[in-house]
């Protein structure tokens, strides 16, 4: 590298730390002290990285006089030093004249725990951004905004690896940095080859980061990924349009060591075990924020949104649940405070006042608090587009998506246990409802087919539909396939809806051939399980040669569960409303002994089992007697099936709690709340407790046939 170039970067370190670029600072320093310059410069360069990574890292800050003279003093001295001429019995020797490769030893900045974890989750942020971006720029290939949104995105991650000396990420980030600064200024053009080589390079930087946080959390590694390949084609698009031969030369040295040096040495073990964390904690470098790309659609045509920073900052998880629980037991307190006797019965005008105004603050704090845990199903729904678009493309397929709702917002958790669902019920959109280009023409449809998620708020509910105008379900394929495997009897009417449910049983399937997408009937039982686990719905509707729809009913949150409190004896036990269809009293006409069934109770001119909810849960009722009794109609895996109770005492939302260690395999029990007058209540398992009587009548059934 000759001295102009050299000096360049200097020049280049300069300004970034005039501007406050820190993470660019710390990034250009340790590509310097990779090159092939004098001792008493590499020393330097040296210092200098250690100054400007504690200063990104919080420990030091510029506004230190003292850390900030050094840094200039430095600068100055580095320049005196860089402008002799450079001999080559003074230079630093270094593999392929250009860069170490990664240390024996760890480095002490990604051994920390915290900032690789904060690492992890910018980086994926990033991607999101970039994959979302890329998208964009499939249809628009020269849109300024999403470009530099795009640019800045790879930028901030070879910055990051190059503070936490992740040289893989950091050398095809640079690479990319640099095709997609060409594009900025006119030079290339973003083909569609050229979207999947920047995608190719956003998935393998995912993978390392999958690498990256198995080795943070002590998991197995996996096979190490090897970057070469990838980054020669890269280069290969790049070509001869660097400034100078001499930086091409660079580069090219930089970028073959370092693939060396993945192979060769993975990232570091420390020789100190890393501690696991369920979440990394917030640090400087987690709260820089970058600006997002999101993708909003109107008439079936995607318009970009540049989203501009906003202020935030992340919070462990742990202490957003330790806050809800806190929150949750405030709400009991002030309850049972209200309900009290002695102060309920009370005519004090004021005291009333003061009590009326405690509950509505505490209400407004708890919907605060609720409020945090949850996110914008946008994140998940960008998620779609790479999936739709890759999926069509390998089905030989034109498809686009349509988003809506993207800021309906939804806890945490189900958001993350909704992704899989969702994406093998759009993976089978793709696949099954879809047609060809040839075969839409035909039935006058336009070529390309849409994939339409919806999203929006209903009471107290989420609803999300997944919607695709392809050729719908066929019923009766799907009940001809059904009476085959014995599932539905011959002489049975089955409204549709009932018919479509059919294809959530296991291994249940009209695929006429089997494809590496779909078609082997396995997922759809899952995704039912799946939602059902979330204390969700799932319905379907289809009509022949204009689409299928997916609704999804779920809940805001886990957290909290709306119930009926019921009693049985002298107990009190909720049961989830989700799972309630009807509640009534019987008469003596309606329940009757079925051989090998048990007691079954005929509602609308259909056989439902009876479960004695007494006898399950082990407590003494008030009457044995159904008539004297409250029947509640409840289903769950799709069957329906009648409770027993004494009495319904009200409707109340309640805050989950574990049972802890000691009961948490209770069977019929699925967690506890502690009601408005402080009495414990049991959220009851309706699934356990219908799975325990239908072993029952099975085990009766066959006593019956052995007699």
């Amino acid at each position: 590298m000759n001295s102009s170039e050299v000096e360049g970067l200097l020049e280049r370190v300069a300004t970034q730390f005039m501007l406050g670029e820190d993470a660019e600072t710390v990034s250009t320093l340790a590509l310097l002290s990779q090159i092939a310059i004098p001792a008493e410069a590499s020393e330097l360069v040296r210092e200098l990285h250690l100054v400007a990574s504690k200063n990104m890292t919080g420990e030091e800050a510029w506004s230190d006089e003292a850390s900030r003279q050094r840094m200039e003093t430095g600068l100055d001295r580095l320049r005196q030093i860089l402008s002799q001429p450079i001999a080559a019995s003074e230079a630093v020797a270094a593999p392929a004249l250009a860069v170490r490769a990664q240390p024996a030893v760890s480095s002490a900045l990604n051994q920390d725990p915290e900032l690789v974890g904060d690492f992890i989750l910018e980086a994926r942020e990033h991607l999101q951004t970039v994959e979302s971006g890329l998208l964009i720029l499939e249809k628009e290939p020269s849109n300024p905004d999403t470009l530099n949104a795009v640019f800045r995105s790879f930028h901030t991650i070879k910055g990051l690896a190059g503070f936490l000396e992740f040289a893989n990420i950091q050398a095809l980030a640079h690479e990319v940095e640099t095709i997609l600064d060409l594009a900025r200024t006119g030079e290339l053009v973003m083909t569609p080859n050229l979207i999947d080589l920047t995608l190719e390079s956003s998935d393998y930087v995912g993978k390392e980061i999958l690498r990256i946080e198995a080795q943070l959390y002590g998991r197995d590694l996996g096979e190490v990924l090897d970057p070469s390949a990838l980054l020669l084609r890269v280069k290969a698009v790049i070509g001869g349009d660097h400034s100078s031969p001499g930086a091409v030369a660079i580069v090219e040295a930089v970028a073959a060591v370092e693939a060396r040096a993945v192979i060769e040495a993975p990232w570091p073990v420390a020789e100190t075990p890393v501690p696991k964390y369920a979440e990394p904690a917030s640090t400087p470098v987690a709260e820089a924020t970058a600006e997002r790309v999101e993708e909003t659609s109107k008439d079936t045509k995607t318009k970009k949104t540049v989203v501009t920073d906003t202020p935030a900052i992340r919070v462990d998880t742990a202490k957003l649940d330790y806050l809800l629980d806190m929150v949750g037991e405030m709400v009991i307190a002030e309850s049972m405070v209200r309900l009290d006797p002695e102060l309920s019965g009370t005519k004090n005008t004021r005291l009333q006042r003061n009590l009326n105004q405690l509950r509505r603050v505490t209400e407004e704090v708890q919907k605060v608090a609720m409020a945090t845990r949850l996110i914008p199903v946008g994140a998940l729904f960008q998620r779609v587009n790479r999936l739709v678009r890759d999926t069509s493309r390998k089905a030989g397929k034109l498809a686009e998506v349509e988003l809506v709702g993207e800021d309906t917002q939804l806890d945490k958790t189900i958001i993350e246990e909704l992704t899989d669902p969702i994406m093998h019920m759009v993976r089978n959109s793709i696949d099954h409802g879809i047609e060809t280009p040839a075969d839409r023409a035909l039935c006058g449809k336009p070529q390309t087919g849409k994939v339409q998620l919806k999203a929006y708020r209903q009471a107290d509910h989420i609803q999300i539909e997944i919607v695709d105008d392809g050729r719908g379900l066929n019923k009766d394929r799907i009940l001809a396939k059904a009476r085959e495997r014995g599932l539905v009897g011959e002489a049975v009417y089955l409204a549709d809806s009932d018919i479509f449910q059919l294809i959530f049983e296991p291994g249940f399937s009209t695929a006429e051939k089997v494809t590496d997408i779909s078609g082997r009937g396995v997922g759809m039982d899952v995704v039912k399980k799946q939602i059902q686990k979330l204390r969700g719905k799932i319905e379907i509707q289809s009509t022949p040669g204009l689409g299928t729809t997916f609704f999804l009913k779920l809940p805001l949150t886990l957290a909290i569960v709306e119930g009926l409190v019921v009693g049985v004896g002298k107990e009190r036990y909720i049961l989830p409303i989700f799972s309630v269809h009807e509640m009534f009293r019987p008469t003596v006409g309606q329940v009757s002994t079925v051989q090998g069934r048990g007691e079954m109770v005929m509602v609308r001119n259909q056989l439902m089992p009876l479960i004695r909810l007494y006898r399950s849960l082990g407590v003494k009722p008030k009457n044995e007697d159904v008539t004297q009794s409250l029947l509640i109609v409840a289903e769950t895996e799709g069957r329906r099936f009648v409770l027993m109770v004494d009495e319904f005492i009200c409707k109340q939302e309640v805050v989950i709690k574990s049972l802890g260690a000691s009961l948490k395999n209770t069977q019929g029990v699925a967690g506890g709340a502690i009601l408005g007058d402080g009495r414990v209540g049991l959220i009851l398992d309706l699934e356990a407790i219908y799975v325990e009587r239908r072993s029952k009548a099975e085990i009766l059934k066959e006593s019956l046939i052995e007699a």
